[in-house]
């Protein structure tokens, strides 16, 4: 589709993705095309308007003065234009295009990919990339659509929907607590061999309320760390000590009892699950299906646990 001045719309939503990815590889990941498109199609445009809108280094790819320019002109037009045919299109309409989703390692095994699969059995003419990973996505530079995340969200210029709460779990092995013995009151934590989860904020330091409101800061030692609840668990089931982790992680294992509820009259602080989504006013129709889904798939989840 050309615009006036024969300028294509499509070349101006790959550069606008080239900026809001911050690189041409990354754009390329971000629209699902080849790397060499997304160069013929800037090059292009930067003939036709006669003015350089990147800079480039070896590591590098910024907009120039004209490119940031532009990018500030007609992103917001890009996003009326995705807001206007979303309206449009019709409710009962087959979702199609690309669905990009992003996950903790386990969470993406336990939950999101069983509810990926059913969701792309009604959708079949959907693409769908979900990407398992511990760390924090760039959402933008990875093109990422929505990504699922578990506990405190900080302050950030990302939209968050709360999708329901987890629990979590004071666990150990059998074998462990066979060595140790049983903790009976909270005070006893501080005696054993924890296992310090380091991606949280005060990993060592917990405030558990009792059945009658009661609140107890405990505070523990750690031998062994771990980045992931993932390893996390993996020495928990090896014996190494005692830790907290969420209902996600190990359900499997308490109800085989490779892992022991500890203290379970005692709570630790709920968490939230999340769903992630870029910047900017419109959601997008695949992703707002996917969170619709996935809500109901977390409460279908615990009214079985229940």
């Amino acid at each position: 589709m050309a615009l006036p001045g024969q300028i294509d719309l499509n070349d101006l939503v790959v550069f606008a993705a080239v900026v809001e990815a911050g690189g041409f590889s990354a754009a390329a990941q971000r629209l699902g095309v080849a790397p060499a498109k997304v160069s013929v199609e800037v090059a292009r445009l930067e003939s036709r308007l006669g003015v350089a809108l990147f800079a480039r280094t070896t590591r590098r790819v910024v907009p120039t003065e004209a490119g940031e320019a532009l990018h500030a002109r007609c992103a917001p037009l890009l996003q009326e234009l995705r807001t206007a045919i979303d309206t449009v299109h019709a409710p009962t309409a087959a979702l199609t295009g690309n669905l990009r989703v992003t996950a903790p390692i386990d969470l993406s095994s336990g939950s999101v990919a069983p509810a990926l699969s059913r969701f792309a059995q009604s959708h079949p003419a959907l693409s769908i990339d979900l990407r398992s990973a511990d760390g924090i996505a760039d959402l933008v530079a990875e093109g990422i659509d929505v990504a699922i995340r578990m506990g405190w969200l900080r302050d950030s210029s990302l939209r968050a929907v709360k999708l329901g709460e987890f629990e979590q779990y004071i666990v150990a092995s059998p074998d462990y607590l066979a060595r140790v013995g049983m903790p009976q009151v909270p005070d006893d934590l501080a005696a054993l061999d924890w296992i310090a989860m380091t991606r949280l904020p005060t990993p060592l330091t917990w405030q558990l309320a009792g059945p009658d409101g009661e609140t107890r800061t405990v505070q523990t030692r750690a031998r062994l760390k771990a980045d992931s609840s993932g390893a996390l668990r993996a020495l928990l089931l090896g014996g190494a000590g005692i830790s907290i982790l969420h209902q996600y992680a190990v359900q499997d294992d308490l109800r085989t009892g490779r892992l022991v509820r500890v203290l379970p009259q005692w709570s630790a602080p709920r968490g939230g699950t999340w769903a992630v989504v870029p910047p900017g006013r419109h959601l997008a129709r695949n992703a707002q299906a996917f969170i619709a889904f996935y809500r109901e798939h977390l409460r279908g989840w615990a009214a079985t646990q229940s």
